[in-house]
């Protein structure tokens, strides 16, 4: 009796946490595309912008395997630049490693974007 109230309390508490995990991978799931559906119905903007800030945020994963002696160790770089437009107001956008390397702190010209989409920077020369 005693040994079925336990399993019947972890597959409870099992079920409940699968559960969670599924709605909020839902919510996730919908926030991305709601963004994705404004992003699209936004304007294509080019303003005049300055390159204030740029910075990183890396993701380590951890990765266990069967058995407790192999782990595996893997990153995750994400790179944003922030802008600020001739309002004085200052944007964030997540930009490809390549245009990461390419801006420079301080560089002025003009700022592709749609919505929170980062189109592109092309600099005054």
């Amino acid at each position: 009796m005693f040994i079925d109230s336990g399993f019947s309390f972890f597959f409870s508490i099992f079920g409940i946490m699968f559960l969670l995990v599924f709605v909020l991978v839902i919510i996730q799931l919908v926030r991305g595309i709601k963004e994705w559906h404004q992003n699209n119905e936004s304007p294509r903007l080019n303003v005049q912008a300055r390159i204030v800030d740029k910075h990183t945020q890396t993701d380590i994963h951890h990765h266990h395997s069967g058995n407790h002696e192999a782990m595996h160790t893997s990153s995750s770089t994400t790179y944003y630049v922030t802008f600020e437009v001739a309002s004085g107001d200052r944007m964030v956008f997540r930009v490809s490693h390549t245009e990461y390397g390419m801006l420079v702190k301080g560089d002025q010209g003009v700022l592709n974007f749609q919505g929170t989409r980062y189109l592109g920077f092309e600099r005054a020369l």
